[in-house]
């Protein structure tokens, strides 16, 4: 372990790394009765941790050995982090990325000067390529964290905080893909601090680290799930996980909507945007505090990378409300009649909907996917059930199932028999508790036949609604819609709705 430490107070890395900031994250410190600190690695030159193991390992090269040139297998940060250290000593460096990679990341490598060379499907094929080309070409491999001199430059991390926050810290919540990151810093830590608990956090499904710490040994799992690509590790790495058996606490596994919310946090104290694998420390933090009924105490929780597609920001945005308990997804089977969704939202009382989705089919029950917003968590969810089956409502509660949130919430609806007189309305409601049921009351005699509705935090919500009125009633109904004021389109014959939702017949 000494040599580690004589390792990491060497290490060269401000040759491109920055002294990143530890800064404090108010709001989340007010909520959960601790001061939350958070290591910016984020404000990296490549937004990532990466660079500093990477600057490391290739200065610690012999001039021979530089003048050949290096290479890595990397999809991610690790790719940016050894071409930038090598553009910086003016050496050849050749990134192998698998040819499923974003153009994105493709281009930010070569923006640094690396020679992409793009081979297999998956990251398994790019690395064996790259262990044949570093044989064929007399390269040097930076392995991305089995290395003890990537750890080092890792571990200048744990040097930085304990420089920045010398008073008491309770834990430092550090995310875990092959180790690199918390085997360093971990035993930079625990070197000088071994009061300071080392809390390593993973995803569930990537959690090698926790599996190899509960088995004793390291373990090879069969797949892992790649939301957090950052960390998505098969197996933890060899020298990070020696390291980590003397060094880490415990590892806490975090789901992908605790990850999401996670994200939230970091851009509601920062105004920056975490890749899932940098908001995981976050993630980890706040379950931890949960469970430990933890108050005043210092926590520092490292945010590892903002190397995030921006095309994943919808989803994110979306599954964070599960992950803090705001919003609750149930299926409901309330009677085909008029008047019954009214009754429905009665039930539900104040409480905004955030998503209703419906379509007529037939017969005497109709099942709706509803959203509704949470103020009090899982408490109050719990108590909403309540309510429903109280008045003889049949509920399942979807809010933790995976299947309903990824697919079948964009599924319900399609075509329907017997809608005769069915007209579709597009309208526009303001976004406040009531509106809803305000526009359910102005509907009147008519049946709603169709019904999608998503709360997407604008001013203004979006509602699409078949409702069937007879032709000799339709004029009244637009004086009910006019007398309403919310703006509507008539969308009766649009084609799309003609295809797709429009009545069909058996």
């Amino acid at each position: 372990m000494q040599t580690l430490i004589r390792k990491i107070l060497t290490a060269r890395v401000y040759d491109v790394a920055i002294e990143s900031p530890l800064d404090a994250m108010p709001r989340l410190s007010n909520r959960f009765h601790n001061r939350v600190l958070l290591k910016r690695e984020d404000l990296q030159p490549v937004f990532s941790f990466k660079l500093r193991g990477a600057f490391n390992k290739i200065a610690s090269l012999d001039r021979a050995s530089l003048e050949r040139g290096v290479i890595c297998a990397s999809a991610g940060n690790h790719a940016q982090g050894v071409a930038l250290a090598a553009h910086r000593l003016g050496i050849r460096a050749v990134i192998v990325m698998p040819t499923t990679t974003p153009p994105i990341k493709v281009q930010a490598v070569r923006g640094f000067g690396g020679e992409v060379v793009l081979h297999g499907d998956a990251f398994d094929e790019a690395y064996q390529h790259a262990r044949m080309l570093e044989q064929q070409q007399g390269l040097s491999f930076i392995h991305p964290y089995d290395d003890l001199d990537v750890i080092a430059g890792q571990g200048t991390i744990g040097v930085e905080i304990l420089r920045q926050h010398p008073d008491p810290i309770h834990a430092v919540f550090i995310a875990v893909g092959g180790g690199g990151l918390i085997s360093g810093v971990s035993a930079y830590i625990k070197f000088l601090r071994p009061d300071i608990r080392i809390i390593g956090v993973e995803p569930m499904e990537a959690a090698s680290m926790h599996a190899a710490l509960a088995r004793g040994e390291r373990v090879m799992l069969d797949q892992v799930g790649i939301f957090a690509d950052g960390v998505a590790v098969r197996q933890i790495g060899e020298e990070p996980f020696r390291i980590a058996r003397e060094t880490v606490d415990e590892v806490i596994r975090v789901s992908t909507d605790e990850i999401c919310a996670a994200i939230k946090d970091i851009f509601d104290d920062t105004r920056s945007i975490a890749e899932p694998a940098g908001a995981l420390g976050v993630a980890g933090l706040k379950k931890y505090v949960a469970r430990e009924e933890l108050r005043d105490s210092n926590l520092v929780a490292i945010n590892c990378g903002a190397n995030i597609n921006f095309d994943r920001l919808r989803h994110v945005a979306e599954r964070a409300e599960y992950g803090e308990q705001r919003e609750a997804l149930l299926a409901v089977t309330i009677p085909e009649h008029p008047g019954s969704f009214r009754a429905f939202c009665e039930t539900i009382g104040k409480r905004s909907i955030t998503e209703f989705n419906y379509r007529y089919a037939g017969g005497t029950d109709a099942t709706i996917f509803a959203g509704i917003e949470l103020r009090q968590g899982a408490t109050e969810r719990d108590q909403i059930l309540a309510a429903l089956r109280e008045q003889g409502y049949r509920v399942m509660d979807m809010t933790d199932d995976e299947l309903a949130k990824l697919h079948i919430r964009h599924m319900v609806g399609g075509r329907s028999p017997d809608l005769g007189d069915e007209l579709l309305y597009r309208f526009q409601f303001p976004e406040r508790p009531g509106a809803l049921l305000r526009f359910l009351n102005s509907i009147g005699p008519w049946n709603i036949s169709l019904f999608h509705y998503r709360n997407h935090g604008s001013a203004h919500g979006r509602v699409l609604a078949g409702i069937q009125v007879p032709e000799h009633e339709r004029a009244s109904f637009e004086r009910d819609l006019d007398a309403l004021g919310y703006p509507y389109w008539n969308e009766s014959d649009n084609p799309a709705y003609r295809l797709f939702l429009g009545a069909s017949y058996p």
